[in-house]
C-alpha cells in the first residue's frame, strides 16, 4: 500500500522479412502447451483494465485460472483481470471487506489472503469508528469462490492504537504475517486455527509516523526462516527472524528506498521492492543473506503510483493504481488502470 498522509476527497524502423522466416519468429515468440502440443500467445507486457471507482492496490496472478487478482482500496472487493482486460468481481463481497489492500494468492492452501483496511476518502463503508483504526485478515478459498471469506480481527489486540493492514506474507507452515503501519505491529495469524497474536511490536526502535504517514507496509516471507518488512517513512527493509523476531535487523544498503510499497523476493538473493512516490521498482542483491544490499536493476514507471508486483512465469509485473488521484483534490478521477511487465534497466 501506498505511502501519503491521508486526506479525505470529495468526490522502430521496419524490414523485409521473407514469409517463411516471419512464421519461424511468429512459433518462436509463442510458448508450448505440453499437453495439447498446440502453441498459446506470449503473456502480454500491459494489461489495461477499466473499472470506475476501482482504485485497486494488491496484485497477484493466479496461473491455473489465467487470470491476476486485483483487490480495491475503494470497494473492498477483490476482482479478476483477464489478458483481454475484463475486469470481473471474484470472491463474495460482505460488509466487513471495507478497504481491501494488499494481497497473496497462497497457492499450496488454496487460499487468498486480503489486508482489510479504512483510510476513509471516497471509501464506500468508512464510518468514523473504522478510519483510520481498522485491521483484518480476509481469507478467501480459491478452490470454492462463492464460499464466505474467514474474518479475522487483528487490531482488537491493540484498541487504542490506529490501525491500517497493509500487506501479507505466509511461511513455510502456512502461518499469515500482516503488517499495520499505523500500529508498526506485524501480526500472526495460526494457519490451523486462525488466532491472531501480535509477533512483533517495538514502540521505541519501530516508532510510527505522526500525521497519518504509513510505516511498515510491503511484507514477504523468505525460506531461509525470516521476512523482509519495508518501511515505508524511512525507506528501510528490515530483517525479522521467525524464531527470533526481536531480535530484527536493518538490511544495510546505500539505495534510497523511501516510500517502499509492496515487495517481492525473486529468488534467495533477489529482491523487488516497489517505490510509489519515486515511480520506481528497485532490484536489491544480496550475497549474506539479507546483512545488506545492493541495487542490482531499476525500472522506471510513469507517475501513475506504482503499489505491488505479483510473478508470472519468469516475469515480475506491477500494478499502477492512480492511487495519487483517489486522495488528491488536484487531480481528477480514474477509471483505467494496467498491470505491467518489469524490464529492468
Amino acid at each position: 500500500m501506498s505511502y501519503f498522509r491521508l486526506r479525505s476527497r470529495v468526490a522502430a524502423s521496419t524490414r523485409l522479412v521473407p514469409v517463411a522466416l516471419m512464421g519461424l519468429l511468429l512459433l518462436s515468440s509463442c510458448s508450448k502447451d505440453e499437453d495439447t502440443g498446440m502453441t498459446t500467445p506470449p503473456a502480454p507486457a500491459t494489461i489495461a483494465f477499466t473499472q470506475a471507482g476501482l482504485y485497486p492496490e494488491g496484485v497477484q496472478y493466479d496461473a491455473p485460472n489465467s487470470r491476476f487478482l486485483v483487490t480495491s482500496l475503494t470497494t473492498g472487493r477483490v476482482g479478476q483481470v483477464k489478458d483481454d482486460g475484463t475486469y470481473s468481481t471474484a470472491f463474495p463481497d460482505e460488509p466487513r471487506l471495507v478497504s481491501a489492500i494488499g494481497m497473496l494468492l497462497d497457492a499450496p492452501r488454496n487460499r487468498v489472503l486480503v489486508a482489510i483496511s479504512d483510510p476513509g476518502a471516497n471509501q464506500q463503508r468508512s464510518t468514523a469508528a473504522t478510519q483510520g483504526r481498522l485491521a483484518r485478515l480476509a481469507i478467501f478459498n480459491n478452490a470454492n469462490a462463492a464460499a464466505a471469506p474467514t474474518i479475522v480481527e487483528l487490531g482488537s489486540l491493540r484498541p487504542a492504537l490506529g490501525h491500517f493492514a497493509n500487506d501479507v506474507a505466509v511461511d513455510a507452515q502456512g502461518n499469515a504475517y500482516v503488517t499495520d503501519s499505523f500500529a508498526n505491529i506485524i501480526y500472526k495469524v495460526d494457519a490451523q486455527t486462525n488466532t491472531p497474536t501480535v509477533f512483533l511490536e517495538d514502540a521505541t526502535r519501530l516508532a510510527p509516523p505522526t500525521g497519518g504517514a504509513f510505516g511498515f507496509n510491503g511484507i514477504v516471507f523468505h525460506p531461509d526462516g525470516y521476512l523482509l518488512v519495508a518501511k515505508s517513512d524511512n525507506g528501510a527493509i528490515y530483517k525479522v527472524p521467525l524464531n527470533n523476531p526481536a531480535g530484527f535487523t536493518q538490511v544495510t544498503t546505500t539505495q534510497n528506498l523511501t516510500a517502499a510499497d509492496g515487495m517481492l523476493l525473486q529468488d534467495n538473493n533477489t529482491l523487488q521492492v516497489v517505490s510509489n512516490a519515486q515511480a520506481r521498482v528497485f532490484r536489491m542483491a544480496s550475497t549474506n543473506g539479507f546483512t545488506s544490499a545492493t541495487l542490482s536493476g531499476t525500472f522506471v514507471t510513469p507517475p501513475q503510483f506504482p503499489t505491488t508486483l505479483a510473478r508470472r512465469d519468469d516475469a515480475s509485473y506491477v500494478l499502477y493504481a492512480n492511487l495519487n488521484a483517489l486522495f488528491s483534490s488536484q487531480m481528477p478521477a480514474v477509471s483505467q488502470y494496467s498491470i505491467n511487465r518489469v524490464d529492468f534497466q
